[in-house]
């Protein structure tokens, strides 16, 4: 457990970082291209932190980036998703086993490079993250871990809904996670992402969204924290 002493965090948006950055220490960043990022210490591991923007050729691209520029030994995806299981509730925490896009035919993804239809999670950063969300005695919210598909749209409609549903049968959706779990794959670097539900990916939610929005981004990141303290 103790071999991430180098881990590079990815939010696609600034509310998706704002409580990472507030807790680590000797904070310094670096801009490479039009991507900044937040070297600091927390719990004794270095963390470099960075805001993709959203998208499947932002969070890839900056991912590649984080990857060649600074070495990191894991990188941990955070965030907020749209739910789709019906298991789910606003603010529910989804923990990633595999990844994979909702907008990219499984059978080109099988049949050409890098021939897989998903990419699977690291299983020691899934245990890390599972054993931070239940050392949380006061929470409010339930987790589950699984599939998490991402494409570049945000989900808000009930028939776009059900028909991820039908093809996929994932836990969540979002826009980055795949993308940045595919990326990882090609360089074999550990990766999981982890997403706090804001909306129901349904025909309300934009509305809940934008109530949800911080809340859910917050949630994530403090389970971050709580993972870097047990590494």
């Amino acid at each position: 457990m103790d071999s991430f002493n180098k881990i590079g965090i990815i939010g696609a948006m600034e509310v998706e970082i704002e409580v990472l950055l507030k807790n680590i220490e000797y904070l310094k960043s670096v801009k490479y291209g039009m991507f900044e990022f937040f070297q600091g210490l927390f719990a004794g591991k270095e963390l470099v932190i960075v805001k993709s923007g959203a998208g499947k050729v932002n969070s890839s691209s900056c991912a590649q980036m984080l990857i060649d520029k600074y070495d990191i030994d894991c990188i941990i995806n955070t965030g907020i998703a749209g739910g789709i299981s019906e298991n789910l509730n606003v603010c529910d925490l989804v923990i990633s086993k595999e990844v994979t896009y909702h907008d990219v035919n499984p059978i080109f993804m099988k049949d050409f490079f890098p021939f897989k239809e998903s990419f699977e999670a690291d299983l020691k950063l899934v245990y890390l993250a599972i054993k931070a969300v239940e050392g949380i005695d006061d929470r409010t919210y339930k987790y589950f871990s699984g599939r998490i598909v991402s494409g570049d749209k945000f989900v808000s409609a009930m028939n776009d809904k059900l028909k991820i549903v039908e093809r996929y049968d994932p836990l969540c959706v979002e826009m980055e996670g795949a993308s940045i779990g595919h990326v990882c794959y090609l360089n074999r670097v550990p990766f999981v992402v982890i997403r706090s539900i804001s909306d129901g990916a349904d025909d309300q939610a934009e509305e809940t969204y934008k109530k949800f929005e911080r809340r859910a981004a917050e949630q994530s990141s403090n389970i971050i924290l709580e993972m870097i303290k047990l590494i």
